[in-house]
């Protein structure tokens, strides 16, 4: 990268922190980058600084809810492509502390567990500097089914790698804290408990707001008479169960779909559920649009939530925030979440398709208090302002 130029007319008395993995904010979707959008938004304290690693296509600095942005150029590689952006991302960042001899006990905070055959080299730097690495180890990605044996392999390798060479590993949900613990206890890992947050506030849509009307005739459905789905289209989120469950129910609701894009597996799934013709279910288009997608969930007759690998996710605490009634299947990250809040379903004995019927036979008060249970769940232990005040105090200490 060429000779050091210091800076010495730069001085800062901050704590710097260098956020690395997600795609960048603002966020439109993801889990990483809604994370980094509130992280930096509650910010409260005035001494320290947040940079924000961005996936683009030029290289290029921004600031952004009071962040220095840093645009990260990375080629289109395929699977790869996220390992190189980590590794540039955290090159670029200790290099910017290297200019600036100043800049004091640097934070390295790297979001999954992507780099981990080349994180020893960098540590050695980051001790250089006298700053720490920190790691979100997220879900069990090396778990995620569409990826191949030696893939997998990989992820848990990386895993295992980061977790060995972190100073700290921030988690998100207990379960995986437990699992870290259990599963790296040669290393004696230092871990923490930092949930992931969500937005309790309404809509600023009102019920007449012409962007909700016209999605609502666009799917020809209307207030309370959908089931919602909303998260990325990939096999450990169970969509293949969710449609064939509902499509074995005798709701006369219709179940949308808000997903990304996937065209082989929904081509897979339709092979064996044929639902793409059906009028029952939509797999509608993405919503950018963050009241108006808030507003689509606060009209949902119930939001399904299918997902079963990772710990805290996000797109269930945002249901637990808009939608009353959350039919969830039922794995521990899931439960440690929703506890009281939600209806269960499982791959086994308690089918989707009948606990659909169940809800569909709810008074208004039995969803209304789901409601309650609900949106206290996320005001008791995940709102934003909490989870930004407690990541504050372990970056600045």
């Amino acid at each position: 990268m060429g000779k050091i130029k210091i800076k010495e007319q730069y001085h800062t008395d901050k704590r710097q922190v260098f956020c690395i993995g997600s795609k960048g904010i603002p966020a439109e979707y993801g889990g990483f980058e809604t994370f980094m959008e509130n992280l930096t938004l509650c910010k409260k304290s005035a001494d320290l600084r947040y940079h924000v690693a961005v996936m683009a296509r030029e290289d290029s600095r921004y600031e952004y809810n009071g962040a220095k942005c840093y645009n990260v150029k990375v080629p289109e590689i395929g699977a790869a492509k996220a390992i190189i952006y980590d590794i540039k991302a955290l090159a670029r960042a200790i290099r910017y502390c290297e200019e600036r001899p100043s800049i004091e006990k640097p934070v390295f905070f790297i979001m999954a567990c992507r780099i981990g055959p080349f994180i020893k080299h960098y540590k050695k730097k980051i001790e250089k500097l006298g700053g720490v690495l920190y790691v979100n180890p997220d879900g069990h990605d090396w778990e995620r089914r569409k990826w191949s044996a030696p893939v997998r392999a990989y992820w848990k390798l990386s895993e295992k790698l980061m977790i060995k060479h972190a100073d700290k590993a921030i988690c998100d949900s207990k379960e995986i804290e437990k699992y870290i613990n259990k599963e790296y206890a040669s290393y004696n890992p230092d871990t923490t408990f930092i949930a992931y947050g969500a937005d309790l506030s309404r809509s600023t849509y009102a019920d007449d707001e012409v962007k909700f009307t016209e999605w609502l005739s666009e799917y020809n459905t209307k207030p309370h008479g959908y089931y919602l789905v909303v998260g990325r289209f990939v096999k450990e989120n169970n969509f293949d169960i969710i449609i064939r469950e509902f499509l074995k129910s005798s709701s006369d609701k219709k179940l949308i779909i808000i997903t990304t894009e996937n065209g082989k597996l929904l081509k897979e799934y339709d092979e064996h559920l044929h639902f793409l013709n059906s009028d029952r279910v939509i797999v509608a288009d993405s919503v950018y649009d963050k009241q108006l997608l808030k507003k689509i969930r606060e009209n949902a007759s119930a939001y399904m939530h299918g997902h079963e690998v990772g710990g805290t996710n996000p797109s269930l605490l945002e249901a637990l925030a808009s939608t009353d009634v959350n039919l969830v299947l039922d794995v521990k990250y899931n439960h440690e979440v929703a506890e009281d809040a939600a209806v269960y379903w499982d791959k086994e004995g308690r089918n989707l398709s009948d606990v659909i019927m169940q809800v569909e036979a709810l008074s208004d008060d039995r969803r209304a208090e789901y409601g309650k249970l609900a949106k206290k769940r996320i005001s008791d232990d995940y709102t934003w302002e909490s989870i930004a005040e407690k990541y504050e105090k372990v970056f600045l200490a």
